[in-house]
């Protein structure tokens, strides 16, 4: 069932659309879909959009659209919500090497779930991860769809520095730290592919409506795919998905 939008003053100028109150992927598809049209309405005095699980923040210029106006505007622009069809979804695979050294969690994953290690790896790479939204560093991706069968709590005191390339679990959640950077997620394995290069085009492989899978990979297949990265030929694979999310 379609609900309509709560639109929320967020300082003086910016405005939250809420398109929902829960994480699904059928809330997510109508943020994307308000995305697509507000970029097709192209309104002048709209700095920024800046998409969540389930809200836009827009920023705007208020001496070229007032708050009043704008509110009025998207009001407007939401029944065309209806009608506006997603790009098909696209799956990236990430290849993944699990345990060892850049896994140094995951034996305590198993522990906690009551499983054995590669058990927790099957399950973890047999799903297709929705990318609900990016943020915290670039090109981290907030994924849904984890098997709570290996759900896990965070660590009791985070970790300083957690290499790029690490994959997690956090509670319900799974991810890829894109860059080096402090985390409290059980390291389950790491990515050798870059999910975040300024220097790339584009800088982020992925986007919001995409889908991840973790491919595992051997430690030579790790060594090999990290040197063709470092040499920059390394081809990411980002295909069609068989089944795409549809707006609902």
């Amino acid at each position: 069932m379609y609900h309509k939008a709560k639109y929320l003053p967020a300082g003086d100028c910016g405005v939250v659309v809420e398109l929902g109150n829960a994480i699904t992927p059928q809330i997510n598809g109508r943020v994307r879909g308000f995305l697509l049209v507000l970029e097709d309405a192209k309104l002048e005095g709209i700095v920024s959009v800046n998409t969540t699980y389930r809200s836009l923040l827009i920023q705007y210029d208020p001496l070229r659209l007032p708050y009043g106006k704008l509110v009025e505007t998207l009001r407007g622009l939401e029944s065309r919500l209806y009608t506006t069809q997603l790009p098909p979804a696209r799956v990236l695979e990430v290849p993944t090497l699990y345990g060892g050294e850049f896994g140094p969690d995951l034996d305590f994953v198993a522990e906690h779930a009551g499983m054995s290690t590669d058990e927790v790896v099957r399950i973890h790479h047999s799903t297709e991860y929705l990318v609900y939204m990016l943020g915290f560093t670039p090109g981290f991706s907030y994924l849904g769809g984890m098997d709570t069968a290996i759900e896990t709590p965070r660590l009791k005191t985070p970790r300083g520095k957690i290499p790029g390339g690490s994959v997690g679990i956090a509670g319900k959640q799974t991810g890829i730290y894109s860059i080096d950077s402090p985390g409290g997620w059980q390291l389950i394995g790491r990515t050798p592919i870059l999910l975040y290069n300024p220097d790339g085009e584009p800088p982020i492989p992925h986007q919001t409506g995409d889908y991840i899978r973790f491919v595992p990979i051997s430690r030579e297949e790790y060594d090999s795919i990290a040197q063709a990265v470092r040499q920059g030929t390394y081809e990411y694979r980002l295909l069609p998905r068989k089944e795409a999310l549809v707006n609902e």
